[in-house]
This record gives structure tokens, C-alpha cells and sequence, in this order.
């Protein structure tokens, strides 16, 4: 029998959690004044500006591929698999380390000056690759551009998140994916296009990533800081100026109410902080089970879009068909860039339709489907040990596998590609900076990985071992999906904190939706205010 003592803190509990949430319905309502009003172009502009750290991000990841199929001798030798795995994974181990560093001190020195810094870096290590005539000085040069990457992909959506109008936010957050799947494409026709130019080509391939960099720079002394973050720092009135700059026909009134709320919004975020060091802050992630359940299905499904794959295709496209008998493979690769800029644009119209969870399990099925008709595919094709060819034709298999490859990168892209980074909005607030910081980790250690073992495991298991191997993460992904992911489309972030309170969840949000069919739309605010 419960004593008075459990009782009372029984009772004291809910107090608290239907005062907080009188809190979180004031903030809307507070919110919704200004959200009325006409936001100004200037989101649109600004948001268009800084995506080009996206496109950075794409430029990178696109150019590499055709890179690696025309170098030649140009750094002393012809590089050989470990190489070719070390100058790829390289930036991936760099992206992790400045996405790491970036998470930590955005909020110290705001949002444009990581920005900037990746800015910088990403043309040092643009030019070390570009003058590189040794293995050495080239690598140093991935790593460097690494840096600047992972800080890019860390911040511009932090950023865009925290300025843009809620109506617009998941669509420009959204637009800032594209981006990325845009410099995929344009690196991979600029890399075709210098494929056939005289002398080192490549040189003019890689060198071109420098001017989005330069640009951005330029451009973002006209962007503003984030009202967040001058709300932070105790800025109230240049935070005031950015938000009439936003919303030209708000109120005085309004633009206080906005600036009000987002500062009951950071004082509920590190309030739980100030009491606790970051260390117990992190062991509540593990020692929480709900906590815990919400950062896990967030990383797995963060892995999934890794593992699967796909980054195999954007570092190695142009070499995997040259591998089986295409002549002008890094034109053929073009097809690979191009589908996952298509598709970028289903799942902008499809993810808030219909819902994280349905699109998942359609297009994570795809993927694994298509991994195995790919890998049953290689079987037919004659490569020996060393990954040399044995015939000058293309046959059917190799049409299939490039078939297959283009409708695997069609379900990625559509799927799982935008939808692991939004995974963020599943972590409850008080431990949502570091469960974004183990999502991103995530991302780009299992990034490392693929990229590092792609061809040794195509030596050592066989193409069709290795196809194989990403068709059993899809399947065991798409099986994680299926028995426990979620779908929260429509719900409040107070609610999804209830969610994995009740195991994963999946049929209480099921429940949840039903019961709440006919509610107005609510604006996730996956990025804070």
C-alpha cells in the first residue's frame, strides 16, 4: 500500500507536468501571433544562402567518385584499394571531429562563425588536394575538407531551423538536403566533363569546390544571427531586429511575445543542465529507459542510412562501373547523382502526408530488395580476385546492376535519407543537444566504416558478398522499422516524450493519432525555437 509520502509526490509530479505543460500551451499560443503574420523573403534568401553549406557537403562526397577512376599517376603511383579507402574515409573522419567541435561551440560563439570556420577550412583543404602530387599531402587535404563538412552539416541546419518562419521550417529545412544531393549531381557532371579534358583534369574538378566556399563566406555577412542565440546572450535588441526583418508586418507586441517564449524555451532546456554536469547529463540517456529507447531508435535508423550502402555508391559509383565493363563510367555515374537529387523532392512532398513511419518501411524494404537482385546479379559477372574484369561488354547482368543501383538510390533518397536526420525530434529536450551529438556521431562513424571497407570487402567476400552484406542491414533495419519505429507525424514534442514511456511506442502513437484524427496541425519544432 503506497504511504502518504509516495502519494504526495505522486501528486506533486503531475502539478508540475500540467504546469509545464500551461507553459508549453502559453509558448504556442505566444508563437502563433507572430507565426500569422506574412513572413518576409528575407527567410527564403537567407535559407538559399546558407545552404550552399549543403551543397559543400554534396560537392564533396559527389567529386570524389570521379576522382578516383582518373587520378592515374598523378601522386607518384597508381593508387591501390587501401589507398583509394584511406583518401575516401579520410573526409569522413574529419567530418566527424569538426561536426563534434562545431556542436560545441555553436552555442558559445553562435551560429554564423562555425559557419565561417568551415568556410575557411574548406578551402585550405580544397587547394592541399588540388596542388597534391603525393598520396600524403593529398590526404591531409581530404581530411582538412572533412573538417569543414561535418561542421557545415552540423550547423546550417541548426541554423536554418532557429530563423526560419515554423510554417516554412520543414520544407527549408528540408531544401538544405537537397542542396546536398544538388552539389552531388553538379560534382558528378563536372567530374565527367574533366574526365576527357588533357593533362590532370581531376586538378579542375576538385579545385572548383573552393568557389561555393568563397561565396558563402561573402554572403553570410549579410545573414543575421540567430534569434536564439542573441536571446542567449542577452542581445534582446538586435534579436528584436532580426525578427521584424523576418516578419516585416509584426507588431512591437508580437516580436516581445516571440522573445519571451524563447526564453522560457531555453530556460526549460538548461535548466536540467545547470543542476547537473554534462557526464550525469549523458548517463541519462542509458540510465533513462524511455530516454534511452527514444536516442536509440534515432542513431539505428541514423546507421541504417550508413550501413545500407549508399555512400557506397557516391564515393565508388564511377569505379563500380567501370567494374562491371561501362567505357565512360563516370558519365554512367552522373545516373546515381541525379536520382538522388529526383527523389530528394518525393520525400519533401511525401514525409508530412503520409508519415516517417509508412515511408520507412516501403522504401527500406526497396532497398534491401534491390541490394539482393544486385548482389544475385554480380554473381553472373566475370570479375577475378584482384576487381579487374574478365570480358570488354557489357552484358545483362551489368545492365542489371545498374538498374537496380538506380531504384536502390531512388527508395534511399525518398526515405531514410532525409528522415535520419530529422530523427532528432524523437529525443526529449533536456538531452537533445547530446542525443543529436550521438546521432551525428552515428552518421559519420558508420560513414568510415563503409567507406573504408568497400573494396576490401569486394575483394574478400566478392562483389556479390559484399551486395549481399548491405542487403542483410537493409532487411534487419526494415525489421527494427517494422516491430518498433514509431510514427509521430502531427504529434507535439510533450507528446513524444510520452511515447517511449510505453516501450517503443509504436502502437501508442498508432492510438494516439487515431484518437486524434481530426486535431489541427501542430508545428514540430525539431530545432528549438
Amino acid at each position: 500500500m503506497a504511504t502518504y509520502n509516495e502519494k504526495k509526490a505522486f501528486d506533486d509530479q503531475h502539478i508540475e507536468h500540467a504546469d509545464s505543460e500551461k507553459n508549453v500551451n502559453d509558448d504556442v499560443t505566444a508563437l502563433s501571433s507572430i507565426e500569422a503574420t506574412a513572413a518576409s523573403k528575407a527567410a527564403w534568401l537567407i535559407t538559399l544562402t546558407v545552404s550552399l553549406g549543403g551543397f559543400l557537403f554534396g560537392y564533396d562526397t559527389g567529386y570524389i567518385s570521379s576522382v578516383l577512376v582518373t587520378l592515374g599517376t598523378s601522386l607518384g603511383h597508381v593508387l591501390d584499394a587501401g589507398e583509394q579507402e584511406l583518401v575516401t574515409s579520410l573526409t569522413s573522419g574529419g567530418a566527424l571531429i569538426g561536426a563534434i567541435y562545431a556542436g560545441l561551440t555553436a552555442d558559445r560563439y553562435g551560429r554564423k562563425m562555425p559557419i565561417w570556420a568551415a568556410c575557411g577550412v574548406f578551402v585550405v583543404g580544397t587547394l592541399l588536394q588540388a596542388a597534391a602530387y603525393s598520396v600524403a599531402q593529398f590526404a591531409v587535404g581530404r581530411f582538412v575538407v572533412g573538417l569543414g563538412v561535418g561542421s557545415a552539416a552540423m550547423v546550417v541546419p541548426l541554423y536554418i531551423g532557429e530563423l526560419a518562419p515554423a510554417k516554412y521550417r520543414g520544407r527549408m529545412i528540408a531544401f538544405n538536403n537537397m542542396s546536398v544531393t544538388f552539389g552531388q549531381l553538379i560534382a558528378s557532371a563536372i567530374g565527367a566533363g574533366f574526365a576527357h579534358a588533357k593533362g590532370e583534369g581531376w586538378r579542375g574538378t576538385v579545385a572548383i569546390g573552393a568557389i561555393p566556399a568563397i561565396l558563402l563566406a561573402i554572403l553570410l555577412m549579410w545573414c543575421p544571427e540567430s534569434p536564439r542565440q542573441l536571446v542567449a546572450h542577452g542581445r534582446l535588441e538586435q534579436a528584436d531586429q532580426v525578427l521584424l526583418r523576418l516578419y516585416t508586418t509584426s507588431t512591437a507586441e508580437q516580436r516581445q511575445q516571440k522573445i519571451s517564449s524563447i526564453e522560457m524555451s531555453i530556460h526549460e532546456a538548461t535548466e536540467t543542465m545547470a543542476r547537473e554536469s554534462l557526464w550525469v547529463s549523458f548517463r541519462r540517456i542509458f540510465n533513462t529507459p524511455a530516454t534511452g529507447r527514444a536516442v536509440l531508435t534515432a542513431c539505428i535508423i541514423m546507421a541504417i542510412s550508413q550501413l545500407g550502402g549508399f555512400n557506397t555508391l557516391m564515393y565508388y559509383s564511377a569505379t563500380l562501373f567501370a567494374l562491371v565493363g561501362f567505357s565512360n563510367a563516370t558519365a554512367v555515374a552522373i545516373t546515381v547523382s541525379g536520382t538522388n537529387f529526383i527523389f530528394s523532392f518525393v520525400n519533401i512532398i511525401l514525409v508530412d502526408r503520409f508519415g516517417r513511419r509508412i515511408l520507412l518501411v516501403v522504401t527500406v524494404l526497396g532497398m534491401s530488395i534491390c541490394m539482393l537482385v544486385a548482389a544475385v546479379a554480380f554473381h553472373w559477372i566475370p570479375i577475378n580476385h584482384d576487381l579487374v574484369l574478365e570480358t570488354d561488354s557489357v552484358g545483362w547482368p551489368g545492365i542489371l546492376v545498374l538498374v537496380t543501383i538506380i531504384c536502390y538510390v531512388g527508395f534511399f533518397s525518398s526515405g531514410v535519407a532525409t528522415i535520419a536526420w530529422i530523427g532528432t525530434e524523437l529525443i526529449p529536450l533536456e538531452v537533445r543537444a547530446l542525443g543529436t551529438m550521438l546521432n551525428t556521431v552515428t552518421c559519420w562513424s558508420t560513414n568510415i566504416i563503409i567507406a573504408s571497407t568497400f573494396l576490401s570487402m569486394m575483394k574478400g567476400m566478392t562483389p556479390s558478398g559484399a551486395f549481399g552484406f548491405y542487403c542483410g542491414i537493409c532487411f534487419f533495419g526494415w525489421v527494427f522499422i517494422v516491430l518498433f519505429y514509431p510514427d509521430v507525424k502531427g504529434m507535439p514534442l510533450e507528446t513524444i516524450r510520452e511515447v517511449f514511456r510505453h516501450g517503443f511506442g509504436r502502437k501508442y502513437s498508432k492510438q494516439w493519432q487515431k484518437e486524434n484524427k481530426n486535431r489541427p496541425k501542430v508545428v514540430q519544432q525539431t530545432f528549438g525555437h
